[in-house]
Formats: structure tokens, C-alpha cells, sequence
């Protein structure tokens, strides 16, 4: 399916376009970057609106092939809101209903299992203050402990309760999960998170000790987060970011 014309779609009809075209592009930078784990893993984006709808990406897909119009539309109890011919990952659903149905803010909820994630969440310290990537995610950052793979809504309230309000969550033996007020943001998020965990991983593989960065330091990074993102987050490098994915991996708009 193309995209459809401008001049006969509503504004919210619009407005969901507009969100299924990022959330395609998301998942084509995620592969871009590196951070896929071939069809499983997920992100999701909130339909605008007081239904508590989201997209979310056709299991079996690859990242890198996803586009806008074959992402599936669910809600919070998993069944499809349009007609589509794809599954969606059972595991997906469980981890981003539970935040979605949660958090209001949690416009974008991006899922990895990155190799340097993974690795620092086998890690029993968890992040360490190492780098200057390290002081934002430190800023707002959660653990949730491996309970095996999410299939089961009894797992819905411990997730909940231990992300809390915060943008960063750690699961434990398993990967990396951001939370954002727009696609935007939430990828720029994982950036960063994926970022701190490898610089992590290479300081400790160094063989000498390892400086830290002090509290006071981490306390006012997210002051300065704001300040050298101009107050729009990821909103000021996503243009950026889809000029470089229309160069290498274009298509994702169909």
C-alpha cells in the first residue's frame, strides 16, 4: 500500500500516517545501527487518542524491510484494530501493553537486545558512570529482573512498577527498553543507552581502573540534556537521521 493521498485523509488520519512513517523509519534505524536481533524484539507507538492503540511491527519481518503500512494496529488486549495478515511477536505485546496502558508519556516504547546491552545486563553493577554518554541514562534509569521470555500478563506489574517514571529501563540478563514522548525521542534515547554500554564494555576490557563520574555530575545531566538539545530531544537530530536512512535504506514511507 502507498501512501495514501494527503488531500483525502482527516487530520488525525494524518497525524497517524505521520506516526506510522517514523515508527517504520525507527525500526530501519535500528537496523542500520546494528541493534536488531533478526525478527525478534519490537518497538511500539501510541495512536493518538483515548482508545490506548499501537503500532507495532509484523512478526517475521526484518527490521530492515519494515514500512509504514505494514505495521499492525492492536490494542491493549492484543487484537488487531485494522485488517492485516500479520502476526505481531506475543512477547512484544506483553512488555509494550503493560507500558503503553501505564505510562501516558510513553509515546514510543523501543525494545533491543543489543550485544553491549545484553552484555552490561549480565553485568551485577549494572551501567557504571565511565563516560559522558553515561551521565543521561544514569539520570533516569531502571532495572527489572529476567523473569524468562515476557508471555504472561502476571509479569505486567512488576515491569510497571520498575520502570517507574523513569526513560531508561535495564531487563535484566535480556537487553535494553526506552520510553519517549515521540519516536524521535525514544530512539535517541536507545542511542545513547546501547552507546554507554559499549564504551562500558571497552573501558573494562582495557585492563586498567576505571575513573567515575561523580553524583553531583549526574544529578545535573538532565538540565544539561535540555540545553544541548535545544528542549526538542531527539526531535533536533530526526531529521538528520532520516536524510542519512533516505540515503542508505529508503522505502520505508510505502
Amino acid at each position: 500500500m502507498n501512501e495514501p493521498a494527503c488531500e483525502l485523509l482527516s487530520d488525525a488520519e494524518e497525524l497517524e500516517w505521520s506516526l506510522r512513517v517514523d515508527l517504520a523509519a525507527c525500526y530501519r534505524l535500528v537496523a542500520m545501527f546494528g541493534w536488531d536481533d533478526l525478527i525478534f524484539t519490537h518497538i511500539s507507538a501510541r495512536v493518538p487518542g483515548p482508545e490506548h492503540q499501537f503500532f507495532i511491527n509484523p512478526y517475521g519481518m526484518m527490521f530492515d524491510e519494515i514500512t509504514a503500512s505494514s505495521l499492525v494496529k492492536v490494542d491493549l488486549l492484543g487484537r488487531k484494530v485494522e485488517s492485516s495478515p500479520h502476526d505481531i511477536n506475543p512477547a512484544g505485546f506483553v512488555i509494550h501493553s503493560a507500558i503503553h496502558a501505564a505510562r501516558e508519556d510513553a509515546q514510543c516504547v523501543l525494545h533491543v537486545h543489543s550485544v553491549n546491552g545484553v552484555a552490561v545486563s549480565a553485568q551485577e553493577a549494572g551501567v557504571l558512570p565511565l563516560s559522558q554518554h553515561s551521565i543521561f541514562v544514569l539520570s533516569s534509569l531502571a532495572y527489572h529482573d529476567y523473569e524468562g521470555v515476557a508471555l504472561v500478563d502476571d509479569e505486567k506489574p512488576r515491569l510497571v512498577r520498575d520502570l517507574g517514571d523513569k526513560r531508561f529501563l535495564m531487563l535484566r540478563n535480556h537487553g535494553l527498553l526506552t520510553v519517549g514522548r515521540s519516536v524521535a525521542e525514544a530512539f535517541v534515547a536507545m542511542y545513547f543507552f546501547e552507546t554507554t554500554c559499549m564504551m562500558q564494555v571497552r573501558a573494562q576490557s582495557g585492563g586498567q581502573p576505571l575513573r567515575r563520574i561523580g553524583q553531583p555530575i549526574i544529578d545535573g545531566a538532565q538540565a544539561q540534556w535540555e540545553q544541548v538539545t535545544r528542549g526538542v530531544g531527539g526531535g533536533l537530530a530526526w531529521p538528520a537521521l532520516l536524510r542519512r536512512l533516505d540515503r542508505v535504506n529508503p522505502g520505508y514511507r510505502a
